[in-house]
Protein backbone atom coordinates (compact mmCIF):
# COMPACT_ATOMS: atom_id res chain seq x y z
CA UNK A 1 0.00 0.00 0.00
CA UNK A 2 1.59 3.49 -0.99
CA UNK A 3 1.41 6.08 1.78
CA UNK A 4 -0.36 9.54 0.70
CA UNK A 5 2.66 12.22 0.68
CA UNK A 6 2.15 15.05 3.35
CA UNK A 7 -0.21 17.39 1.67
CA UNK A 8 2.17 20.31 1.71
CA UNK A 9 5.55 18.78 0.46
CA UNK A 10 4.29 19.00 -3.08
CA UNK A 11 3.91 22.86 -3.15
CA UNK A 12 7.32 22.77 -1.71
CA UNK A 13 9.17 20.80 -4.44
CA UNK A 14 7.83 22.70 -7.57
CA UNK A 15 8.65 26.22 -5.76
CA UNK A 16 12.63 25.05 -4.96
CA UNK A 17 13.15 23.48 -8.44
CA UNK A 18 11.58 26.78 -9.91
CA UNK A 19 14.64 28.78 -8.05
CA UNK A 20 16.87 26.41 -10.53
CA UNK A 21 15.67 28.24 -13.70
CA UNK A 22 16.80 31.13 -15.02
CA UNK A 23 13.51 32.61 -15.02
CA UNK A 24 13.24 31.64 -11.15
CA UNK A 25 16.75 33.29 -10.43
CA UNK A 26 15.19 36.28 -12.04
CA UNK A 27 12.08 36.37 -10.12
CA UNK A 28 13.63 35.74 -6.62
CA UNK A 29 16.54 38.69 -7.51
CA UNK A 30 13.71 40.71 -8.34
CA UNK A 31 11.87 39.85 -5.00
CA UNK A 32 14.75 40.50 -2.85
CA UNK A 33 14.98 43.40 -4.26
CA UNK A 34 11.95 44.70 -4.17
CA UNK A 35 11.91 43.48 -0.41
CA UNK A 36 15.18 46.05 0.35
CA UNK A 37 13.52 49.16 -1.40
CA UNK A 38 10.36 48.42 0.92
CA UNK A 39 12.36 48.36 3.91
CA UNK A 40 14.27 51.44 2.74
CA UNK A 41 11.41 53.31 1.95
CA UNK A 42 9.36 54.46 4.63
CA UNK A 43 12.73 56.50 6.60
CA UNK A 44 13.98 57.36 2.99
CA UNK A 45 10.53 59.04 2.57
CA UNK A 46 10.28 60.57 5.95
CA UNK A 47 13.66 62.24 5.90
CA UNK A 48 13.34 63.38 2.16
CA UNK A 49 9.59 64.87 3.16
CA UNK A 50 11.44 66.54 6.20
CA UNK A 51 14.36 67.93 4.69
CA UNK A 52 11.56 69.40 1.88
CA UNK A 53 9.22 70.66 4.92
CA UNK A 54 12.66 72.51 6.33
CA UNK A 55 13.77 74.15 3.53
CA UNK A 56 10.39 75.40 2.07
CA UNK A 57 9.45 76.30 6.18
CA UNK A 58 12.60 77.57 6.64
CA UNK A 59 13.02 79.74 2.95
CA UNK A 60 9.47 81.34 3.72
CA UNK A 61 9.96 82.78 7.25
CA UNK A 62 12.95 84.21 6.52
CA UNK A 63 11.47 86.25 3.58
CA UNK A 64 8.29 87.12 5.67
CA UNK A 65 9.86 87.86 9.14
CA UNK A 66 12.47 89.80 7.45
CA UNK A 67 11.18 93.01 8.42
CA UNK A 68 11.07 91.68 12.12
CA UNK A 69 15.08 90.60 11.91
CA UNK A 70 15.87 93.91 11.00
CA UNK A 71 13.86 95.79 13.78
CA UNK A 72 15.52 93.25 16.59
CA UNK A 73 18.74 93.88 14.96
CA UNK A 74 18.55 97.56 15.84
CA UNK A 75 17.50 97.40 19.03
CA UNK A 76 20.25 95.30 20.06
CA UNK A 77 22.79 97.76 18.13
CA UNK A 78 21.29 100.45 20.29
CA UNK A 79 21.45 99.14 23.70
CA UNK A 80 24.20 97.30 23.44
CA UNK A 81 26.30 97.55 20.63
CA UNK A 82 27.28 95.30 18.26
CA UNK A 83 27.62 92.42 17.13
CA UNK A 84 24.04 91.57 17.18
CA UNK A 85 24.12 87.94 15.78
CA UNK A 86 25.49 85.78 18.37
CA UNK A 87 27.69 82.42 17.51
CA UNK A 88 27.73 79.72 19.32
CA UNK A 89 29.58 75.90 18.74
CA UNK A 90 26.76 73.08 19.26
CA UNK A 91 26.48 69.62 18.93
CA UNK A 92 24.53 68.30 15.48
CA UNK A 93 23.09 64.69 14.49
CA UNK A 94 25.84 62.00 15.84
CA UNK A 95 28.38 64.29 17.44
CA UNK A 96 28.91 66.49 14.45
CA UNK A 97 29.88 70.15 15.58
CA UNK A 98 28.47 72.95 13.51
CA UNK A 99 28.39 76.63 14.49
CA UNK A 100 24.70 78.10 15.20
CA UNK A 101 23.23 81.33 15.07
CA UNK A 102 21.44 83.19 17.84
CA UNK A 103 20.33 86.58 18.34
CA UNK A 104 22.43 88.32 21.52
CA UNK A 105 20.09 88.19 24.19
CA UNK A 106 23.26 88.80 26.82
CA UNK A 107 26.30 91.13 27.55
CA UNK A 108 29.29 90.90 26.12
CA UNK A 109 30.41 89.33 29.28
CA UNK A 110 28.35 86.54 29.73
CA UNK A 111 30.61 83.70 28.96
CA UNK A 112 33.61 85.40 31.26
CA UNK A 113 30.29 85.77 34.17
CA UNK A 114 29.26 82.20 33.59
CA UNK A 115 31.10 80.79 36.62
CA UNK A 116 29.62 83.34 38.83
CA UNK A 117 25.91 81.90 38.27
CA UNK A 118 26.40 78.03 37.70
CA UNK A 119 25.43 77.67 41.47
CA UNK A 120 21.72 79.20 40.55
CA UNK A 121 21.20 76.89 37.99
CA UNK A 122 17.52 75.61 37.80
CA UNK A 123 17.88 72.34 36.55
CA UNK A 124 19.13 70.31 39.30
CA UNK A 125 20.33 67.42 37.02
CA UNK A 126 23.10 69.85 36.65
CA UNK A 127 23.99 68.42 32.00
CA UNK A 128 21.34 71.53 31.04
CA UNK A 129 22.15 75.06 32.64
CA UNK A 130 18.94 77.15 33.24
CA UNK A 131 18.49 79.88 35.46
CA UNK A 132 15.83 82.31 36.19
CA UNK A 133 15.72 86.34 36.28
CA UNK A 134 19.77 85.78 34.90
CA UNK A 135 21.86 89.26 35.30
CA UNK A 136 23.62 88.48 32.35
CA UNK A 137 20.50 89.24 30.43
CA UNK A 138 20.11 92.55 28.42
CA UNK A 139 16.61 94.35 28.66
CA UNK A 140 16.13 93.77 24.74
CA UNK A 141 17.21 90.13 25.45
CA UNK A 142 14.70 89.23 28.35
CA UNK A 143 12.31 90.03 25.60
CA UNK A 144 13.38 88.20 22.81
CA UNK A 145 13.61 85.02 24.87
CA UNK A 146 10.02 84.97 26.06
CA UNK A 147 8.99 84.92 22.76
CA UNK A 148 12.02 83.21 21.79
CA UNK A 149 12.86 86.00 18.64
CA UNK A 150 16.51 85.37 20.14
CA UNK A 151 16.04 81.81 18.10
CA UNK A 152 14.97 83.37 14.70
CA UNK A 153 18.35 83.48 13.13
CA UNK A 154 18.45 79.28 13.41
CA UNK A 155 16.27 79.40 10.18
CA UNK A 156 19.20 79.79 8.33
CA UNK A 157 20.87 76.99 10.06
CA UNK A 158 17.87 74.68 8.90
CA UNK A 159 18.51 76.36 5.62
CA UNK A 160 21.85 75.30 4.53
CA UNK A 161 21.09 71.56 6.71
CA UNK A 162 22.60 71.95 10.31
CA UNK A 163 19.09 71.68 11.77
CA UNK A 164 15.94 70.94 11.13
CA UNK A 165 12.59 73.04 12.39
CA UNK A 166 11.49 69.98 14.46
CA UNK A 167 14.15 67.96 16.21
CA UNK A 168 15.94 68.06 19.77
CA UNK A 169 17.71 71.35 20.78
CA UNK A 170 21.34 71.69 19.93
CA UNK A 171 23.29 70.95 23.23
CA UNK A 172 26.83 73.05 23.68
CA UNK A 173 29.61 70.22 24.08
CA UNK A 174 30.05 70.98 27.27
CA UNK A 175 26.37 69.28 28.11
CA UNK A 176 27.35 66.76 26.09
CA UNK A 177 30.79 65.66 27.88
CA UNK A 178 28.49 65.08 30.53
CA UNK A 179 25.76 62.55 28.72
CA UNK A 180 25.83 59.10 29.43
CA UNK A 181 24.99 56.49 26.98
CA UNK A 182 21.47 56.78 27.46
CA UNK A 183 21.24 60.42 27.40
CA UNK A 184 23.40 60.42 23.76
CA UNK A 185 20.16 59.02 21.92
CA UNK A 186 18.80 62.07 21.39
CA UNK A 187 21.56 62.87 18.79
CA UNK A 188 20.53 60.26 16.56
CA UNK A 189 18.44 62.94 14.68
CA UNK A 190 19.02 66.14 13.78
CA UNK A 191 18.46 68.96 15.75
CA UNK A 192 15.80 71.63 15.70
CA UNK A 193 14.09 74.90 16.25
CA UNK A 194 11.96 73.69 18.01
CA UNK A 195 10.94 70.24 19.80
CA UNK A 196 8.17 68.05 21.54
CA UNK A 197 9.10 69.62 25.34
CA UNK A 198 8.90 72.94 24.43
CA UNK A 199 5.32 72.52 23.24
CA UNK A 200 5.57 71.11 26.85
CA UNK A 201 6.91 73.56 29.06
CA UNK A 202 9.85 74.77 27.54
CA UNK A 203 12.54 75.75 29.98
CA UNK A 204 10.29 74.21 33.27
CA UNK A 205 11.38 70.58 31.73
CA UNK A 206 14.00 68.83 33.69
CA UNK A 207 16.68 67.70 31.34
CA UNK A 208 16.00 63.62 32.23
CA UNK A 209 12.03 65.00 31.19
CA UNK A 210 14.18 66.37 28.25
CA UNK A 211 15.57 63.39 26.73
CA UNK A 212 12.37 61.08 27.46
CA UNK A 213 10.70 63.29 25.31
CA UNK A 214 13.05 63.56 22.59
CA UNK A 215 13.94 60.18 22.73
CA UNK A 216 10.22 59.36 22.39
CA UNK A 217 9.45 61.60 19.07
CA UNK A 218 12.79 60.15 17.65
CA UNK A 219 11.41 56.70 17.33
CA UNK A 220 8.05 58.10 16.39
CA UNK A 221 8.66 60.71 14.45
CA UNK A 222 6.70 61.35 10.60
CA UNK A 223 6.00 64.27 8.84
CA UNK A 224 2.35 65.14 10.45
CA UNK A 225 3.89 64.99 13.73
CA UNK A 226 5.92 67.76 12.88
CA UNK A 227 3.34 69.63 11.19
CA UNK A 228 1.81 69.68 14.21
CA UNK A 229 4.13 69.90 16.36
CA UNK A 230 5.10 73.15 14.36
CA UNK A 231 1.26 74.25 14.55
CA UNK A 232 1.43 74.13 18.86
CA UNK A 233 4.73 75.76 18.38
CA UNK A 234 3.17 79.14 17.60
CA UNK A 235 0.88 79.41 20.28
CA UNK A 236 3.34 78.17 23.06
CA UNK A 237 5.82 80.77 21.94
CA UNK A 238 3.19 83.62 21.75
CA UNK A 239 2.31 82.91 25.81
CA UNK A 240 5.75 83.28 26.87
CA UNK A 241 5.24 80.61 29.34
CA UNK A 242 8.00 78.52 30.60
CA UNK A 243 10.35 80.64 28.72
CA UNK A 244 13.85 82.33 30.53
Amino acid sequence: MTQSPDPTFPQLIPHVASWQTPWGRWRRHIRLRWERLRARRVPGGIAFSKRALDVLGSAFALLVLSPLLVLILLAIRFEDGRPALFRQTRVGQFGRLFTMYKFRSMHHDAERRLLEVLAMNHHQHGVTFKIKDDPRITRVGKWLRKYSFDELPQFFNVLIGDMSLVGPRPPVPREVALYTLGDRRRLAAPPGITCIWQISGRATIDFPGQVKLDVHYIETQNLWRDIRILAKTVPAVASGSGAY
